[in-house]
């Protein structure tokens, strides 16, 4: 990659619009980051509704928030019998979420959680790109961001820990853009604290800052020593002490060298992350922030990873952004700035992407009547819910496992938990089967537990059969 135009210098100040202009700068990105929240959170409202259920996910980092919410160690049945999820990822910043669950005891709060995050995640990021390339194309750029296909793709599978990178990377981004290292290196140290692969791009991003400024060097070399620090150690020290089988679960995932480069789904991810970035951005030294996590995902031979779904771009977009920024210039400091039409290309490139996809994408279904309407089997579902007693170990699939997390003890009926639980919830209908029907609960669990269950309730294909005597 070549070197973009000059950054900032670390001793100028920001120069800030006048009069209606300032208000513009100012009040803006807020709005933006807000209309975000709003139409994340009512996708997540719209999930709940619809009763769509991308995975288990929700359903463990519920289990999670409510351990926090109640000063426990975050231990997930759904993942096994005494399984502490600081064994699976290192995720330490989740102890916020034990305030918010014990305020708002529901999987719905970490919905909404992740989609306050992702609109804070637009407000410097915007403000930014209005200061360097003046309101139209900044709010483009800005909006391009924050609706793009990887924060879109993110929502759409439900909450996960990388929410809360996204604000730490925008500010971190953006302070390191404006010159402000000290900011940078402050915003970005906690990334740490999100998931163990995140010390890689601490690490990328400190080397960044380290050649950034002569001024700065040693800061970024200390920041860049941190982020590669705290992956070995969360890595290969934490993570197996935590596991029950103490190892680090994702080692096995990695495929021969040869494979990083195969499948094209592979570089149709690159492709898409290159236009986000508005193709320009590949001369930004901020784009090799990327390759940690794609290093990881195409060495992997986990499909999940190599597509432009699911959670895994979503911490490479505020990147894409930086970097379009970085190489377009500052127009107030930077002579060397392309011209016009090459700055709209790029930021018009940055939206094209996810303009294309946007019918399939899931922000679409905002504008779509039927997808307010709550799902035809929903009464069913909460009924099967309301049939389990409070504070008892319930098996479950994966349609209404997240609704039983504030009142019960769950693990998953596919799980390998020794402990036979008190009641099973079924979906016979639920993914999760592989579309073959397990017959009624209450047979299912007499086999599979080795012990007589009794029906409670059977509706709409949601099945409840507990152990005699559970009250």
């Amino acid at each position: 990659m070549s070197s973009p135009a000059p950054p900032l210098r670390h001793d100028e100040t920001e120069v800030l619009p006048a009069g209606g202009n300032r208000v513009l700068r100012l009040l803006a990105p807020l709005l933006m980051g807000a209309l975000g929240a709003l139409a994340y959170g009512l996708r997540g409202v719209q999930q709940w509704r619809g009763l769509e259920e991308r995975s288990w996910d929700l359903a463990i980092f519920s289990q999670v928030a409510r351990d926090y919410s109640e000063l426990r160690a975050p231990i997930v049945p759904i993942k096994g019998d005494s399984f502490n999820l600081l064994g699976d990822h290192f995720h330490p910043i989740l102890v916020v979420l034990g305030p918010v669950w014990a305020v708002w005891p529901s999987p719905l709060s970490l919905l909404w959680v992740q989609a306050v995050l992702m609109g804070i995640s637009a407000v410097p990021l915007t403000r930014l790109a209005i200061d360097r390339l003046g309101a139209g194309a900044g709010l483009l750029a800005g909006a391009a961001y924050l609706f793009g296909f990887g924060l879109q793709a993110a929502a759409d599978v439900q909450f996960h820990e990388i929410a809360f990178a996204l604000p730490l990377l925008a500010f971190s981004l953006t302070a390191l853009l404006r010159g402000r290292f000290v900011a940078a290196i402050a915003w970005a140290a906690p990334l740490v604290l999100v998931k163990e692969d995140m010390g890689l791009t601490v690490a990328v991003l400190g080397a960044v800052i380290a050649l950034r400024s002569p001024l700065a060097r040693r800061g970024g070399m200390g920041l860049a020593a941190w982020g590669l620090g705290w992956f070995v150690l969360s890595t290969f020290v934490v993570l197996p002490a935590l596991n029950p089988g103490g190892q680090y679960d994702y080692g096995g995932n990695l495929g021969s060298p040869l494979d990083v480069f195969v499948p094209v789904e592979k570089w149709t991810t690159v492709l898409m992350l290159l236009l986000a970035a508005g193709v320009i951005g590949a001369r930004s030294p901020i784009m090799a922030a990327m390759l940690p996590t794609l290093a990881w995902r195409f060495a992997g031979n986990v499909e999940f990873y190599w597509g432009w779904y699911w959670h895994y771009n979503a911490v490479l977009m505020p990147i894409a952004l930086a970097a379009l920024l970085d190489a377009l210039g500052d127009r107030h400091s930077d002579e060397r700035r392309p011209r016009p039409l090459v700055r709209w290309t790029a930021v018009v490139a940055s939206a094209a992407v996810t303009l294309v996809l946007w019918s399939a994408l899931p922000l679409a279904n905002l504008g779509r009547a039927t997808s307010w309407e709550p799902s035809p089997r929903a009464e069913a579902a909460a009924a099967a819910v309301d049939a389990v007693p409070g504070d008892v170990v319930v098996a479950s699939d994966i349609t209404v496992m997240a609704r039983l997390v504030p009142h019960d003890d769950v693990q998953w009926v596919h799980g390998t938990n020794a402990r036979v639980p008190d009641c099973v919830l079924i979906d016979r209908e639920a993914f999760s089967w592989g579309g073959q029907d397990p017959g009624d609960a209450a047979s299912w669990a007499s086999g599979n537990y080795g012990t007589t269950f009794d029906e409670v309730m059977t509706e709409n294909g949601f099945e409840v059969a507990c152990r005699p005597g559970t009250t």
